[in-house]
């Protein structure tokens, strides 16, 4: 079964490049590099200008404590934005890779041979997520750099944080699969996103709901990140962003910074993470079983 799921994964690789995915991811890349580098220089330029590095006050924050929180924030929302691209990125990648073929009659064809159901969609699975988590850490070491490069900031864990960037999007590429099992390649990626909406509204209901004091809208959050992990990975992703430095204020807050997604003032619990491992296992284990069980 490996070989058959490695042979699979490299055609769904092969099948890819011959239709150019990579030029337009690298092209969307190069774009948006440029496009952040851009914008970090002005907000640079715009602060250095007056000699405000020594004066600038954000929040009770003065001189370059202040900068590097301002820095922080701006590469979390650049993060935050390209996190979408990759969401939808990876749910448009996979959603025909199982409902298209099927429909197309090729899933039939290399059915027919000695591979079997679940090495098939597995090897799918395998091959697109390769190709999204490559896809994550160049360009978002290429971010890193820039950012680096023009304003000396550099986030304390970039590669944790690009992990958790790469878990999210695994996520929903799984989902996607899940779905494309059943549902055409349309309806699947639409409604793959759609709860990946409703998973990050619920992370900031939840949050709300931790802030003020009511754990009742608290278990939202708690349970739309058990449904789907996005939420709890993409605090992940921020945490790792984050100077030390204004964690040690931030925590001063107390329970408000819950109520805020782009600043949190802990990593996820290992326990988490042991789920978001239990949680892969069950919906490629849910997508196996409804995939041998549908008719081609």
């Amino acid at each position: 079964m490996s070989n058959q799921l490695l042979a699979i994964a490299w055609l769904t690789i092969r099948e890819a490049a011959r239709r150019r995915l990579f030029l337009v991811l690298v092209l969307i890349t190069v774009a948006c590099v440029a496009l952040s580098a851009w914008g970090f220089s002005q907000v640079r330029d715009a602060l250095l200008s007056e000699g405000l590095d020594g004066e600038l006050d954000a929040g009770g924050l003065t001189g370059e404590l202040a900068l590097t929180f301002i820095y922080a924030q701006l590469l979390i929302l650049v993060t935050f934005m390209f996190s979408f691209i990759l969401a939808i990125s990876a749910v448009f990648i996979a959603s025909p890779v199982i409902a298209g073929e099927v429909e197309s009659g090729v899933a039939l064809t290399i059915l027919a041979r000695p591979v079997g159901r679940t090495a098939y969609l597995l090897g799918k699975w395998l091959g697109i997520g390769l190709l999204v988590c490559v896809y994550a850490a160049l360009s978002g070491i290429a971010e890193l750099a820039v950012v680096g490069a023009l304003t000396g900031f550099v986030p304390p864990d970039p590669l944790l944080a690009l992990a958790y960037l790469c878990g999210q999007a695994l996520v929903l590429l799984t989902v996607t699969i899940l779905l494309s099992t059943r549902l055409s390649s349309i309806t699947a990626g639409v409604a793959c996103l759609a709860i990946f909406g409703l998973a990050w509204m619920g992370g900031i209901v939840g949050g709300i709901g931790t802030a003020i004091g009511q754990p009742t809208i608290g278990r939202v959050g708690d349970l739309s990140r058990l449904v789907l992990p996005t939420d709890g990975l993409w605090r992940g992703v921020v945490y790792h962003l984050e100077p030390r430095e204004i964690l040690l204020i931030v925590d001063q807050a107390g329970a408000l910074t819950a109520a805020f997604p782009f600043v949190v003032d802990s990593p996820p619990p290992p326990s988490f993470l042991a789920w978001v491992v239990v949680w892969f296992v069950l919906v490629l284990g849910l997508a196996a079983l409804s995939f041998r069980r549908r008719e081609i």
